[in-house]
Parts: C-alpha cells; sequence; structure tokens
C-alpha cells in the first residue's frame, strides 16, 4: 500500500507539470525587438499640430474611382539631431477607409462628403499606408524637412459633396 502512494504521488508529480508547461503546438510566435534612445531630434513646434489646406475642390475633379486631385504639400521639421541618429521614417496612424489601409477616412459628420478618402505620400510620392513607416529620410544635425503629400482620392464613381477633414497622427521612427 505504501508504494501504491508513493507510485501515486510520484505519477501525481508528473502529470501535473505536464499540465503547466509551455504550449508546443501554437501556430507561431511574435519577436518583438526595437531599442530605447537617449536622446532623438526635435520635431518642429509648428509641425506638432499643422493644418493642410487641400482647398475647396469640384466634385467632378473625382468623377470616376481612383481620380485624384493635385497634392498639396506638407512639411515635418527635426532639428537637433545627435549624430548618432542618421535616418528617420515616419508613421502616419488614424482612422482608414475600410478595407484599404492607404488612404484616410474623412472624419464623420453631419455635411461629410462620401466615397472619397485621403491619401498621403512620401517625397518621391511613393503612397504611404497607413500604421506603416514610410521609406528613410537622410537626417543631418541642421534643421531636416520632411516632405510629404497629400490629396483626395475617390473611392467610387459616386463621390457626394460636403465637408472633406481628416486627422492623422505622426509618430517619427529612428
Amino acid at each position: 500500500m505504501k508504494n501504491s502512494l508513493i507510485a501515486a504521488t510520484v505519477l501525481s508529480v508528473v502529470l501535473s507539470s505536464t499540465a503547466f508547461a509551455a504550449p508546443t503546438n501554437g501556430d507561431g510566435k511574435v519577436n518583438f525587438t526595437g531599442s530605447i534612445t537617449d536622446t532623438t531630434c526635435e520635431v518642429d513646434t509648428d509641425s506638432l499640430n499643422q493644418t493642410v489646406d487641400l482647398g475647396n475642390v469640384s466634385k467632378s475633379s473625382l468623377a470616376t474611382a481612383g481620380s485624384t486631385t493635385g497634392a498639396k504639400k506638407f512639411t515635418l521639421v527635426l532639428s537637433s539631431c545627435p549624430e548618432s541618429v542618421t535616418s528617420a521614417k515616419v508613421r502616419f496612424d488614424g482612422i482608414q477607409v475600410p478595407g484599404d489601409n492607404s488612404l484616410l477616412a474623412l472624419t464623420e459628420g453631419e455635411d461629410t462628403a462620401e466615397n472619397v478618402g485621403i491619401q498621403i505620400a512620401d517625397a518621391n510620392n511613393n503612397v504611404i499606408n497607413l500604421f506603416q513607416d514610410s521609406a528613410a529620410y537622410a537626417l543631418t544635425t541642421g534643421v531636416n524637412n520632411l516632405s510629404f503629400t497629400a490629396r483626395y482620392y475617390a473611392i467610387s464613381d459616386a463621390v457626394t459633396v460636403g465637408d472633406a477633414n481628416a486627422v492623422t497622427e505622426f509618430t517619427i521612427i529612428y
């Protein structure tokens, strides 16, 4: 009886330890990497909260899906970058047009235009998807102008008139 009790205890310990082991049958894993820096560039105060006026645009300019308006330039200004920081990327976040992360959705309101979004592009006119990093911009220790453009983009052939405003937040990635 004593041997049976010892065997049952050992078996219980073995079974309970395997129940708490890390799962080995998962579909995969995610590794997070990065670093924390001591100093970064300064973002110019005029860049922090700026307004880009895309103008008053006729809906006939956006008559067919995929049509765009003239792009308006905007700039994020960085300065006082440490010598160890030689490049930066920019990530724009915001509410996307459903199913298309290359388009920023218009801010919803009573008089908001429909079937149109805003597209952001880098200095080489490459569209930047929301929540993804732009191409790298070279930096110096002086003033750095990171140029971008924004334009309206027709989602369908049925663009309606109304307010066409949107908001994006940006993050500088070093």
